[in-house]
């Protein structure tokens, strides 16, 4: 198979998202530091560069974040061609493949939060390179973590709060607040 990777940007400045025609993951994985990465050979290898700070895995793109010192135009065409040689010569994402649960579990209510967050959420969140998980929910309050790209980002909070608050406040009257949990 032909490797193609192309990259698009993400909200986030520092990131940058490497998509390739192959899927490399079920689910998501996100690494925010060096030694995260023990048990995956892709991100191990990318964490090797320099000016890698933090790396996320989920379908069929892997996101990459930099220190602030570089520049994406100097480091951009690197990376794509590293991603291409990894994925041809297929390097690990995972040693052990965990697969995410994907069943949920809890009250009517959070059952419900739970699938409007997989069904609606999570498929745009991962078009800017990031991923969403539900932690909870107490007393009308949801509590999600944002990863990836979403991590750190400047416009997360208005994701989180504009988008993802009024979407579950919509379709689930009790729930009254949205809020993210720091990884």
């Amino acid at each position: 198979m032909n490797i193609n990777v192309y990259t698009e940007s993400t909200p986030n400045p520092a990131t940058m998202k490497f998509i390739v025609n192959k899927l490399l993951i079920n689910g998501s994985v996100d690494y925010a530091t060096r030694e995260s990465a023990e048990n995956s050979p892709f991100a191990k290898e990318l964490f090797k560069f320099s000016f890698v700070n933090g790396v996320f895995f989920a379908s069929n793109f892997v996101t990459v974040t930099k220190f602030d010192g570089d520049s994406w135009e100097d480091i951009m065409p690197i990376l794509k061609e590293f991603v291409k040689g990894a994925v041809e010569s297929e390097l690990k994402v995972k040693v052990e493949e965990h697969i995410e649960n994907t069943d949920f579990e809890g009250t009517d209510t959070e059952i419900k939060i739970q699938q409007i967050l997989n069904d609606y959420v999570r498929p745009a969140v991962e078009q800017d390179g990031g991923a969403i998980a539900y932690k909870s929910y107490e007393d009308g309050k949801v509590t999600v973590e944002l990863r990836g790209s979403c991590s750190g980002c400047p416009s997360s909070t208005v994701t989180l709060k504009a988008g993802i608050e009024n979407l579950l406040k919509r379709m689930v009257p009790e729930v009254t607040e949205v809020v993210s949990e720091a990884m």
